[in-house]
Order: structure tokens, then sequence, then C-alpha cells
């Protein structure tokens, strides 16, 4: 049934291909940003643990998948069939403990083995894979993870606490100086030290960030909305009168919770 329904689905994306002017014409190029929006799509409904719109997001994603795969197609670049099984072979070869009778002590043997396995499929560095174009504070997570699983760490979470210490004493130096390229290099490197202790911490740092900017957005727009309430606009209140109605966002919040 399922192998019905994929099939069904991959003819609604050639035919479109074929007679709506509008899928006529994109490329790969064209769509890619799309392509992106439905992924952060598919991730925002995880994060509000919304199933219905979990399931309607990763129809939309794979959509994008089928429609790029039937551009390549277009292009004898490859195939819907070569798609599928270029992922089967890799999940079976970079399984070795499911498929084959390799014996693991655990996840971290199991990452361990990930990397190594990668590097034999002609990989010239562990940390290749993580794009350029990846969110910088996603990128340096996911490159501090794949550093730290053939040991390249700090030994403990106390080592990393003394050098985002460091690391902010070096930037206030900075600032005092008015250094402002010295600063950014300064301020990156706190942010990078401070990627390595969410690691220690077991956080995700991109999840953190995405909490603390939303909780921010809804504690500003409390703002706006209380002052048009009284016909006033933001732009003509002073910050005293601005953070009672933040402090009174963040008690109502408390109050929720």
């Amino acid at each position: 049934m399922l192998e019905i329904k994929f099939k069904e689905f991959v003819d609604i994306v050639k035919r479109l291909r074929k007679e709506c002017p509008w899928d006529r014409e994109q490329t790969n190029d064209s769509i890619k940003a799309a392509t992106l929006e439905e992924a952060y799509e598919t991730v925002h409904a995880i994060d509000e643990n919304n199933f219905v719109e979990l399931k309607k997001e990763l129809g939309d994603l794979l959509f994008h998948i089928a429609f790029h795969t039937a551009i390549a197609e277009e292009k004898n670049e490859f195939t819907f069939e070569e798609v599928i099984g270029e992922i089967s072979e890799k999940l079976i070869r970079r399984h070795p403990h499911v498929f084959a009778n390799v014996k693991v002590s655990g996840t971290e043997e199991i990452m361990k083995n990930w990397e190594t396995i990668k590097l034999q499929e002609g990989r010239t560095s562990i940390l290749e894979g993580v794009p350029q174009t990846m969110p910088a504070i996603m990128r340096a997570h996911r490159l501090q993870e794949k550093a730290s699983k053939v040991g390249f760490d700090w030994d403990a979470i106390a080592d990393v606490k003394k050098k985002v210490v460091e690391e902010l004493d070096e930037l206030q130096i900075e600032i005092d100086n008015n250094q402002r390229e010295k600063a950014e290099e300064e301020f990156g490197d706190l942010l990078f030290s401070l990627i390595n202790l969410s690691r220690f911490l077991n956080i995700n740092p991109e999840t953190a960030l995405r909490k603390t900017t939303n909780k921010f957005e809804q504690r500003f727009t409390y703002i706006e909305k209380k002052l048009a309430e009284q016909n006033k606009k933001i732009t003509d209140v002073d910050l005293k009168e601005m953070d009672k109605y933040w402090d009174e966002s963040k008690t109502i919040k408390k109050e929720e919770n």
C-alpha cells in the first residue's frame, strides 16, 4: 500500500512539472530557499509539539525532496530510485551494529564508529559535511560535536566555565580599548565558548536561543498591546513605562505556568 501511495505521489509531482506553468519554470536553485523554509516550519511544529501541523509540514518537505529529484531526473542527473537506494545503502553501511555483527558498548562508541566510517567513505576531515550556509550557532555546535567524538574536547565542565570567563574578560579589554575589530573577534570567541558550555549541559544552543527570542517577542508585543489599549504609540513613551509592562508580562507568564 505504501509503495502504491508513493508512486501516486511521485506521479503527481511529475505531472505538475509538465502541466503547471509555475512548477515547470522552477529549478533546484530557484526553490532552495523554499526548501529551507519548509525545514524550519517542520522544526517549528516539533517545537510546538503540534502533530497535526507536523504531519502537514513533513508532507511539504517530502514534496520538496520529490520536486528536487524530479528536476534532476529530467536532466538525467539521478533518479528517484537512486536517491532511495543511496540513502538505504548508507544507513546500512553506517549501522554495522544493526546490520552486521559489530558489537558496541553504547551510544558513544556508535557515534565514534559513525565518524570513522565516514572517513572510510572518502572524506579527508572529521569536520567535513557541515555546510557553510548553516546558521552560525548550529554550525559551531555541530563542528564541536564532531571534534568531540574523536576525543578533541574539554575534560570537564569546570574547564569550559573557566574558558567562558576568560573570553568575557578578553572581550572587556577590547571594549575598553575601543578596538571594534578585535572586540568582534573576542565576541565570537565568547559565543563559541558558550556553545561549548551548552554541550556540556546537554542543551542545544539553537533551541535555547530560539526559545529566548520567542520569549522576548512575546513580552515586547505585550508592551505594544497594553500601550495600544491606551491609544499610545511605543515611540511616544519612555523606557520606564515600557519596563512596567515588560515586568507585568513576566508576572502573567509565571502565573500561567
